[in-house]
């Protein structure tokens, strides 16, 4: 490590200027160092936002950015400061192009990347040999050392059969319901995106926050993101769910709520940012620190993933049309090694739906395309009154998918049960929603008559 430690003054910033220059002058080298290149590596303001520009052009156009592609995306700069740098930069960055040393900078890359990460590593060692995490100082030196190494050379398809039986081979977190957990092979895994779909003011939060209890109950630590409600208010929403006490009732409890809530073997994470207040990226920098701190958690829920902003040059509606959102949600459960829960918003036409299927989804069919899994809430007014539900397989890579399970749901008490459609509890439920139905009828008739000229008491006296 010394012998590391002694050539970090190497790759200065006239290294990084020919990197930079190299990039934009190569696109096959881009295609080679796309997965590793990070701005991190680079010291100046500038020259980390010249490299990100060209990092997001390339994801977006797999070619790199010209000098006017620069000057448009410069002059949208607020920061007068980093405006000039940039500019500076920029200039230096050019002259570069063209020397006989392109062929060293690019032999050097991987050198490069490695002792820029070496630095970020004593950085970040400071505060951790002050608490004495040696273990987590070890794994980042590793991490550090291995950049643009590629260890993964693929599955050998015959010699890795035991691995594919075995229960180690996929670490899934449940969600709590047994009948969807066989469907998906026990649950979520790493690297997966799974959503959950539904009308406005159906539940869909309060099904994710569902799962990130059923997830704390089984001793894991769970994130919620939220991007809806405040963290204070998700805070009580997950305080009934444990508890099944009502939230007008938490209050005067809140001794006994408490009392149960210490006795959870896992642990939960409430973080708010607004509605379109922060992107995948946002989120993934603040799991990275999380990670960095020897905080990593199990599972990820995102609430909702429709309300995520676009870190690309596109406009934020033309991508979420095309899923790009739901795209960067799985790739972050994939580099992570995170699995990802998050909700879409249905539309209109959805809300009287009795099955709610992939055609309600709002926006964008490309969303069912980049999900691994995904499940339907439908919840009429009848459903409301009878505090019943239907749970629909609308997806699912790990096995069947198009059943719909019949379920109990009373937002009150944080109660949401999925049964089996032939199980005892799962034919009570069916019954109680068919029932409900009746219900929804007699009050629709109520409302009609009451709306007729003349209309007496005496007239819907037999509907109660």
């Amino acid at each position: 490590m010394a012998e590391q430690v002694d050539t970090l003054s190497k790759y200065g910033q006239s290294f990084q200027a020919k990197v930079i220059s190299a990039l934009l002058t190569d696109v096959r080298m881009m295609d080679t160092l796309c997965e590793i290149i990070d701005k991190k590596f680079f010291e100046s303001d500038a020259n980390k936002w010249i490299v990100q520009e060209i990092k997001d052009y390339y994801d977006e156009y797999k070619k790199e950015p010209t000098l006017d592609v620069f000057k448009g995306q410069v002059s949208k700069l607020d920061n007068p400061s980093l405006k000039k740098s940039v500019v500076e930069q920029l200039k230096t960055v050019y002259t570069q192009i063209g020397q006989d040393d392109f062929e060293y900078v690019k032999n050097e890359f991987t050198s490069f990347c490695i002792n820029q990460n070496m630095k970020n590593v004593i950085l970040q060692s400071v505060d951790l040999l002050k608490s004495g995490n040696y273990d987590r100082i070890k794994d980042l030196v590793d991490k550090a050392m291995k950049v643009g190494v590629e260890s993964d050379l693929g599955m050998d398809y015959l010699l890795d059969f035991e691995e594919r039986f075995s229960e180690t081979g996929r670490l899934t977190v449940a969600t709590g319901w047994d009948c969807v957990d066989d469907l998906m092979g026990g649950g979520l895994g790493p690297g997966e995106l799974g959503v959950v779909v539904a009308p406005s003011g159906v539940g869909k939060s309060w099904m994710l926050a569902c799962l990130g209890a059923a997830a704390v109950r089984a001793g894991k630590t769970v994130v919620h993101y939220t991007l809806e409600l405040s963290q204070h208010y998700v805070g009580l929403r997950y305080d009934t769910v444990f508890t099944h006490i009502p939230s007008v009732n938490l209050k005067e409890k809140k001794d006994e709520v408490y009392g149960k809530l210490k006795r959870l073997p896992g642990k939960l994470k409430v973080k708010y940012y607004p509605p379109k207040g922060a992107s995948s990226k946002t989120i993934q920098a603040h799991l990275e620190k999380m990670i960095a701190a020897g905080n990593k958690p199990d599972l990820i829920i995102v609430d909702y993933a429709d309300l995520l902003l676009s870190h690309s040059n596109k406009t934020d509606s033309t991508y979420a049309e095309q899923g790009g959102v739901y795209i960067d949600l799985r790739g972050m459960s994939g580099e992570l090694q995170i699995p990802i829960w998050t909700a879409s918003q249905t539309n209109r036409s959805a809300i009287d739906s009795e099955v709610i299927e992939a055609d309600k989804i709002a926006d964008s069919y490309a969303k069912v395309m980049n999900a691994d899994f995904i499940m339907s809430l439908s919840r009429k007014a009848k459903d409301k009154i009878n505090n019943t539900a239907r749970v629909h397989i609308m997806k699912n890579r790990f096995g069947s998918d198009g059943l719909t399970f019949p379920s109990k749901m009373d937002t009150n008490t944080g109660t949401i049960e999925v049964y089996a459609a032939s199980s005892s509890d799962g034919i009570i439920a069916s019954k109680e929603s068919a029932s409900g139905a009746e219900m929804e009828k007699q009050m629709l008739h109520k409302k009609y008559l009451d709306t007729m000229p003349g209309a007496k008491p005496a007239q819907v006296s037999g509907l109660g």
